[in-house]
């Protein structure tokens, strides 16, 4: 049987290109998306298009109820996983810290720090071998913010990318002797529609000069990266970064 990735927030941008790459790869991917249904049965039917297997799964990973049913719901289905991408994660508007309210901290921890956290809990309770798993891989995909801060923008967004950096660190070292890597990609600007999310559709071409690269990333070089780590090459490498940030 194909291994099976579970991939969170993949009916969009770096996502759904990884469940794109994963499935060419031979995995039957897991599709979690939390309201956009049409966006993941797309990406659902694109990977059996091309004699792929996948299926979405609806759960918001802001909810450790939902997370739960969803890891749940996937063992049910598949009967293992091998392989999760914490993908999912949001930002709001674009604004500096003395704007800021706890509530829109709150919304962006849940999502971007507990949600990571509570997978990663739920995919280690399925892959250790100390507890009758395969073993298996975690990729978390964080963001260069973490180390850049997002001055002015999003640095409430870059210090969720800071937890979930300790977090790899940390829980890399603690399930190693059970089978399982933990690693994570660090994107720089990339060309996804998240960017409107936090109000300005159009911000790659606003600030691509800064990159040493001069160019926005695709989500299709993010999700590349992401599967290096579940490649043959990567065996070695736990608790390690991979930057996609054009140098930045």
């Amino acid at each position: 049987m194909n291994k099976v990735l579970l991939i969170t927030g993949a009916s969009r941008g770096i996502g759904a290109a990884t469940a794109l790459l994963a499935a060419r790869r031979g995995y039957t991917v897991c599709v979690n998306y939390k309201s956009n249904e049409e966006a993941a049965s797309s990406v659902v039917a694109r990977i059996r298009a091309a004699g792929g297997r996948a299926e979405a799964f609806c759960a918001d990973v802001g909810q450790e109820s939902e997370i739960v049913e969803l890891f749940d719901a996937v063992q049910q289905r598949y009967g293992r996983l091998d392989g999760l991408v914490n993908n999912a994660g949001i930002l709001e508007q674009q604004a500096k810290v003395r704007d800021m309210n706890a509530a829109r901290l709150r919304r962006i921890l849940d999502v971007n720090v507990v949600g990571p956290f509570i997978c990663c809990r739920e995919a280690v309770r399925r892959m250790s071998i100390s507890l009758g798993g395969g073993g298996g891989v975690i990729v978390n995909v964080s963001s260069a913010a973490s180390r850049l801060g997002s001055p002015n923008e999003y640095i409430d967004y870059a210090a969720s990318k800071g937890a979930l950096d300790t977090l790899t660190i940390g829980l890399s070292k603690e399930v190693a002797d059970e089978g399982i890597r933990v690693n994570a990609v660090r994107p720089g600007i990339i060309d996804t529609d998240i960017h409107a999310s936090g109000g300005e559709p159009g911000r790659v071409d606003r600030v691509k000069h800064m990159v040493p690269l001069r160019r926005g990333g695709t989500a299709e070089e993010v999700a590349g990266a992401i599967m290096w780590f579940f490649s043959e090459e990567a065996t070695y490498s736990t608790g390690a970064f991979l930057d996609v940030s054009g140098g930045r």
